[in-house]
């Protein structure tokens, strides 16, 4: 089954108190909803994206999306794959044209559903985003997409001035936990 990779995915995560509400959405959607990857599916959809910390830890990537208008780590819809983590690397490529990413892990990072508003081709619906933790391993320059407004690497500590939402800091904060418990390098 094509969804198998991803529910072990979740099986192995343990979310923290503030996921543990959207793991068990997601691990639902994905067991009961065949097409739980196709942005079709209006009830709502798997998403994929990353945290992107810079090579030294103490940054992170994020994208001011235009439609949304708030600062957001880059990410996307499935379209049908699977592989979620090969997802949120395109994304992460699409978005800000950095090529020299890795995983930091390969297993989930951090889980969260959201609503998205509805549009006028496009009824609201929820995203079940599959976050991972990436680094950059180069130096290279950004390059902005036609989504954002921008895209910019910021220090931690300006991420409660900045327009976005509590589970983007809680990105943050997750990661700063766990640089003290040794995940700063991939399995």
């Amino acid at each position: 089954m094509h969804r198998q990779p991803l529910l072990k995915l979740l099986e192995d995560f343990t979310p923290t108190e503030a996921e543990r509400v959207s793991h068990a959405r997601t691990v639902e959607l994905v067991k009961t909803q065949p097409l739980c990857f196709e942005r079709s599916l209006a009830a709502g959809h798997i998403t994929a994206s990353a945290l992107v910390v810079d090579e030294g830890g103490m940054r992170a990537l994020l994208v001011h999306h235009k439609k949304l208008d708030r600062w957001l780590q880059p990410g996307g819809h499935a379209d049908g794959d699977p592989d979620v983590l090969a997802v949120a690397m395109r994304e992460v490529r699409e978005e800000t044209g950095l090529t020299r990413i890795e995983p930091v892990h390969r297993g989930i990072f951090d889980v969260d559903v959201h609503p998205m508003p509805a549009r006028p081709n496009e009824p609201g619906h929820d995203h079940y985003d599959v976050r991972f933790l990436l680094r950059a391993t180069g130096d290279e320059a950004i390059q902005i997409s036609d989504e954002s407004h921008a895209a910019a690497w910021f220090e931690g500590r300006y991420f409660d001035e900045l327009r976005t939402d509590d589970s983007v800091c809680r990105l943050w904060r997750k990661w700063l936990a766990g640089t003290h418990a040794g995940e700063r390098q991939a399995d």
